[in-house]
């Protein structure tokens, strides 16, 4: 009797494909090219600037860029002398799909995280929507303190842009007879804690909202982009 072949052409199948599965895995198998990632949700950065923020050499981030571009995570665009990276499509989805996974399943994420998160209190325990309603209604004040890239990108409507750096010169800026509520990338970003570190400080009455624009796009909330 003669073997069929269709068994392994089925196997060969399965192997091609996922292989190409794992080039996905291969490619994020590394904590820089996830803070990268991370970056990118908020908007499309230049390589020099992908490294200062993630504090390592530019030929690093270069390196790294490569190999997230050549898993097609990242696309690269010339900007006269500079080379522009943003996030392909899908990918924001799938980076807050790896995260969302290493949160429920992995208890280090949370040790690793809660001396840095600070008092429970100091996060506003609202979503988006509601926050939204708040701020229309000038219950809030609602704070950006992302660099001011980051909230030309894409940020919650009625938000004011005060980057961190400068919120100490910027304080009188600020109405004080309602709450200040921060935000910044999301809940892995010490921005916002910071910034209602310093508010409070100075006298305000400041909440920090823990997640970001990533999140809210995924939620379907709007963002307001600025060209």
């Amino acid at each position: 009797m003669k073997v069929r072949e269709a068994e392994p052409s089925k196997r060969r199948l399965k192997d091609d494909v996922f292989e190409q599965f794992a080039r996905i895995g291969k490619a994020v198998a590394s904590p820089k090219r996830l803070e990268l990632l991370d970056i990118l949700c908020q908007g499309p950065r230049t390589v020099e600037r992908l490294a200062e923020l993630t504090q390592i050499s530019v030929a690093n981030s270069s390196q790294h860029l490569q190999i997230l571009r050549a898993a097609r995570l990242v696309e690269a665009e010339k900007h006269g002398l500079f080379v522009q990276y943003c996030l392909a499509e899908g990918v924001e989805t799938f980076y807050l799909g790896l995260r969302g996974l290493a949160e429920r399943r992995l208890a280090e994420v949370e040790v690793a995280t809660r001396s840095y998160l600070g008092e429970r209190e100091a996060m506003e325990p609202v979503g988006g929507g509601e926050l939204l309603q708040r701020a229309l209604s000038g219950q809030v004040t609602v704070l950006d303190v992302r660099p001011a890239e980051e909230y030309r990108a894409g940020h919650l409507p009625y938000a004011r842009s005060i980057p961190l750096s400068e919120l100490h010169l910027r304080l009188g800026e600020l109405p004080r007879d309602r709450d200040v509520v921060a935000y910044c990338r999301g809940p892995y970003c010490v921005f916002a804690i910071e910034a209602v570190k310093a508010l409070r400080s100075a006298g305000f009455s400041a909440l920090r909202l823990e997640s970001g624009p990533p999140d809210w796009r995924a939620a379907g909330l709007p963002l307001v982009a600025e060209s």
